[in-house]
């Protein structure tokens, strides 16, 4: 293989919330990854300051080499901002050198070990009326399961009252006939998600996410042990340095590291095999844009204990009707049948970009901020 000597490192904020990253190399080969983190794209931005002074005149087929420099070769190291801009760069990294090869970064990372990746998708709502149509319109586009808020009327020490509303649109989405995940958001206190994790076993949930806030992981070991359904967390973990205690405690069921946050491809192949050890599944957040959906699949394909893939098709959160459809060039290859997406075969990631809308919208693009929520009395609400 020729060497792909990195000219160029382009990052581009477009909307809604997503951070693009551009590779190019002296021979024009192009690698595209994702450092979405949403809210904080400037600060992103920024952290490839340092990365362009490292890697640019590099080789970019030395993946693993240039991981090891930008995440130990700055002394500090972790966290959102510097393992965003790590993860997207890994993506265009892998990106790059699959293209060059013409293969799948899934046949890089060892090969395929199933046929098609199932998805789930997000839909919210007050009410059991209301989530049990936005379940069904999500069954007409294909998906099988689901995930939605647990916790929207909840405040931090809640009611047992206001439990019942919890369980009624949960209960609606089952109805029509959908499997369900109920993310907790961290939102409520130990006793309340103990409560309602009690109240929620009568609806047999694929799982429940976040419970309890990761910090608070004694109080979360506490909880692993008074529920049997599973437990799901890691959106806000970044390295396998900080997913090693819940493995180790028996905290979680399934880990949900973010391929845009958690090192990219090659951080969270690392988190996935620890994670077997353990027997724990895999299941990579991503309510984000095409190019970490892309990785995700990757990851997916090739990985023995892969669960399941969070999808953003259609209007997820605050997206402002743009999607991970928008930027595709080709729009069938994250075709869903029978909840299911098929293994990509392109080469690297797989996908097509549309460049030229991709500069256009980030010309004009507006900063996005974070949405605060707000409990029913007021006060601040997580995520």
């Amino acid at each position: 293989m020729r060497p792909l000597t990195i000219a160029k490192i382009e990052t581009f904020a477009v909307p809604p919330r997503w951070l693009f990253v551009r590779i190019e190399t002296g021979d024009g080969a192009v690698g595209w990854g994702e450092a979405s983190l949403e809210g904080h794209a400037e600060a992103v931005e920024g952290a490839f300051a340092s990365l362009r002074d490292r890697f640019i005149g590099r080789d970019g087929a030395a993946i693993e080499d240039m991981w090891q420099i930008a995440y130990r070769g700055g002394f500090y190291r972790g966290g959102p901002v510097l393992m965003s801009a790590l993860s997207g760069l890994d993506q265009a990294l892998w990106d790059l050198k699959g293209r060059a090869l013409g293969v799948p970064v899934w046949q890089l990372l060892g090969g395929r070990v199933r046929d098609r990746v199932e998805c789930y998708a997000w839909i919210g709502g007050d009410r059991p009326d209301e989530v049990a149509e936005g379940a069904r319109a999500r069954k007409a586009q294909g998906f099988r399961a689901l995930k939605m808020n647990a916790t929207a009327e909840l405040k931090w020490l809640a009611s047992p009252r206001d439990f019942d509303a919890v369980v009624e649109r949960a209960a609606a989405v089952k109805a029509v006939g959908l499997d369900i995940g109920l993310d907790f958001h961290g939102r409520v206190h130990k006793p309340m998600a103990r409560r309602l994790a009690e109240r929620l076993q009568e609806i047999e949930p694929l799982f429940i996410e976040e419970p309890l806030l990761s910090e608070n992981i004694e109080a979360l070991e506490q909880l692993s042990r008074m529920t049997n359904i599973p437990i799901a967390l890691g959106e806000r973990l970044f390295t396998r340095w900080d997913f090693k205690p819940f493995l180790e405690r028996g905290i979680v069921d399934i880990i949900q590291p973010d391929l845009s946050h958690a090192g990219g491809i090659s951080e969270v192949r690392r988190i996935a095999a620890m994670a077997e050890a353990y027997d724990v599944g895999l299941a990579p957040h991503c309510p984000l844009g095409p190019i970490a959906f892309a990785a995700c699949l990757q990851v997916a394909v090739s990985t023995p204990n892969f669960v399941i893939e969070e999808m953003s098709l259609g209007i997820h959160y605050n997206t402002d009707g743009h999607d991970l459809m928008t930027y595709l060039r080709d729009k069938s290859v994250f075709a869903l049948e029978d909840g299911h997406v098929r293994v990509p075969e392109g080469p690297g990631l797989g996908i097509d970009l549309d460049e030229t809308l991709i500069r256009d919208l980030a010309r004009d693009n507006k900063p996005w901020r974070n949405p605060i929520f707000r409990a029913p009395d007021g006060s601040f609400a997580e995520w």
